[in-house]
């Protein structure tokens, strides 16, 4: 059951409800509501809204202009909280009015000052504002001599029967010179300064080869001469290298040079001569 009390003062009479009843259940759930709702909405309305970033640097130049002082990092920290800006975002919020040349900062001795006049965010704000007006000036006076330059390039160049067909006829020879291009490529394998940097590049890898062939050769002698003991295994450590009886210094003319052909089915095969 449940115990409601109706009327105030000494109108106020109790009421019983049933378990059961409409109202009963009807009661319990508005209580019910009610207690999770209101804790919430009160706990919403305390909590104090917390200051943008850009409230922070207007507080703390206030307390610049205010003083027209020079303060420590230290002391900003301790004013900070006065002005609703809690000292640990304190560093940062001066950091960032330094970057912006609102607060100056300079390291005399061992401590570092900061300071900031009304008259030097003026001046400051005087500076921006010819910089941009300098560069307005310097803008529109190009987008003059751009239109200017498009007027005289449209001299000349009206629309007629005569300039529609040298259009055409250099449209006709553009197309021709890609294809000749194109066409030149397919036979640059031909080319004779190609195939002169070919065989250059084939003597060069040649003497490159039996270079390290002679060193190789150099090596065995010498592994021969401090471990004879070791013949065996010397040979067997040989041939796992790729190092058998037939290796020798190379022959230039049995290295040939494939060239490919404008017919890329009937590839030729270039042979170059020995210049050893």
């Amino acid at each position: 059951m449940l115990l409601l009390i109706e009327g105030e003062g000494n109108k106020a009479r109790p009421t019983y409800l049933e378990a059961s009843s409409t109202i009963f259940r009807e009661r319990r759930e508005r209580c019910k509501q009610e207690s999770e709702i209101y804790p919430f909405v009160d706990f919403i309305m305390s909590k104090k809204r917390g200051l943008s970033l850009e409230e922070k640097r207007e507080k703390m130049l206030q307390i610049f202009y205010d003083s027209q002082d020079f303060f420590l990092l230290k002391e900003l920290e301790k004013l900070g909280p006065k002005k609703g800006v809690i000292s640990q975002s304190v560093k940062d919020v001066i950091q960032s009015l330094v970057d912006d040349d609102l607060v100056a900062k300079d390291k005399i001795g061992i401590s570092v000052y900061f300071w900031s006049l009304p008259s030097c965010a003026g001046n400051q704000l005087r500076s921006v504002r010819q910089k941009l007006e300098s560069d307005l000036q310097g803008s529109n006076k190009k987008l003059a001599e751009l239109v200017d330059q498009c007027d005289a390039l449209k001299k000349g160049r009206e629309e007629s029967e005569e300039r529609t067909e040298a259009l055409a006829q250099l449209q006709d020879i553009e197309k021709k010179h890609k294809e000749l291009k194109n066409e030149m490529v397919q036979f640059a394998d031909n080319d004779p300064a190609t195939l002169e940097a070919m065989r250059a590049a084939i003597e060069v890898a040649h003497q490159s080869a039996n270079r390290w062939t002679d060193n190789i050769f150099t090596l065995r002698q010498w592994c021969s001469n401090n471990f004879p003991q070791a013949k065996e295994q010397l040979e067997h450590l040989y041939t796992e290298a790729g190092i058998t009886e037939d290796f020798d210094y190379l022959e230039l003319s049995s290295f040939p040079v494939i060239s490919s052909s404008h017919d890329p089915e009937t590839p030729k095969q270039l042979l170059v001569e020995d210049q050893a």
